[in-house]
């Protein structure tokens, strides 16, 4: 597996996400107040724009998840399944801290976009 270091884990402030372009992907990462991470990609398939990761953060039926910014679609982020239209998910990728460092490995998508 190859992964990519992103950024520090303490670079992102519970309850908000980040974006970082890994390989030519656009990707949003997230960490949850509970300082679980998790990425998806940042390629929002409502509105054409890779925008997830300014995304608002919460829970809908004890599921974390991103509240896209421009049409308010909720994203799983344990699996990028869209709850409103699960025809138009997005990938979510594995994530580890290592010393510190948040990395995450596109070679093993846990979920692809349907």
């Amino acid at each position: 597996m190859n992964w990519n270091s992103i950024c520090k884990f303490d670079d992102i402030l519970p309850g908000t996400g980040v974006g970082a372009l890994v390989d030519g992907l656009q990707l949003a990462i997230f960490r949850l107040d509970d300082d679980s991470v998790f990425v998806i990609d940042n390629f929002d398939p409502h509105s054409q724009a890779n925008v997830l990761s300014r995304g608002i953060v919460g829970c809908v039926d004890h599921q974390a998840v991103v509240a896209s910014p421009i049409y308010k679609q909720h994203f799983r982020l344990v699996d990028g399944v869209c709850l409103e239209d699960p025809s138009k998910s997005v990938a979510a990728h594995q994530v580890e801290i290592v010393d510190g460092t948040v990395q995450v490995c596109l070679n093993s998508a846990l979920s692809q976009a349907a």
